[in-house]
């Protein structure tokens, strides 16, 4: 992976919050990212240029399953409404993904989708949509959302192996509050507050430590020679060091690994056919 080039979008992604970039004359390909912390909807052109960017944190998802319809559907439609707006332009399709092991909730995602008015014509599993970006040949992506652990294992660029479990950032806002003795609200702010990191990370890392034994157990680390790191919960500082401590083998993260996952659902907004 080229962490530079990798870095260098994400940051046009970024900017893609504020400003509306790319070729607005052709399609358009649209990741939805229904998420357990935040919804975020990204938008390129056909030749993968950031056009456009929309978040809103949520709380209608549990461990990547929808557990508030109503909720979920009223953010995405909120979104696809304001990149509409700012584009100039109706956005029919989507692209979505779901953390590994809940693929019997897919057509609750998919109907999140169709009833903010999105044709969904590409289901992923979150990991493999991270890849996308990476282009990986060999290693294994590693996507902690709010909600649960998920991985891909790559060799000669195929996935494997694909799993997921209930550990992610919530976990480490509940730990961090009830440590605190602050609400969760509180604990959260507190947490995405990188100037807030050296405090936040000794108090979470038995957590940490959890999320490294859940990969640990799905991986061969003989075989497996580099972990590559996504996800909100993986913006925390030094996460990637209780990876590689535990796991012994080297774990890289990009400077934003919260826009990696749904810039990569958007990168596969393609008809397979």
């Amino acid at each position: 992976m080229d962490l530079a080039a990798v870095n260098a979008y994400i940051e046009r992604v970024e900017h893609s919050e504020h400003q509306v970039s790319g070729n607005l004359d052709g399609p358009l390909k649209v990741g939805v990212d229904l998420g357990t912390a935040y919804i975020v909807v990204v938008v390129l052109d056909e030749d993968n240029n950031p056009v456009a960017c929309e978040k809103q944190a949520a709380r209608v998802l549990r461990d990547g399953v929808v557990v508030d319809f109503v909720g979920a559907s009223r953010i995405v439609k909120a979104l696809k409404e304001k990149l509409e707006a700012r584009i100039g332009r109706e956005l029919t399709q989507c692209a979505i993904a779901m953390p590994a092991g809940t693929e019997s909730s897919t057509k609750t995602h998919v109907y999140v989708a169709e009833s903010a008015g999105f044709d969904v014509i590409r289901v992923l599993d979150e990991p493999s949509a991270a890849n996308a970006l990476y282009q990986l040949e060999n290693g294994a992506i590693v996507d902690i959302g709010g909600g649960t652990t998920g991985l891909a294992v790559l060799q000669g660029g195929r996935v494997v192996r694909v799993a997921d479990e209930a550990t992610g950032g919530t976990h480490l806002t509940l730990v961090l509050a009830g440590n605190l003795g602050i609400p969760y609200e509180e604990a959260e702010e507190m947490k995405m507050d990188p100037a807030n990191h050296k405090l936040v990370f000794p108090v979470v890392k038995p957590v940490i430590e959890k999320m490294a034994s859940i990969v640990q157990k799905y991986i061969d680390t003989g075989e497996t020679e580099l972990l590559y790191l996504c996800g909100g919960t993986c913006c925390l500082a030094g996460i990637e060091q209780v990876f590689e401590k535990q796991l012994g083998i080297p774990a890289i993260k990009p400077d934003n690994p919260f826009l990696v996952t749904p810039t990569g659902i958007a990168m596969n907004c393609f008809s397979e056919a």
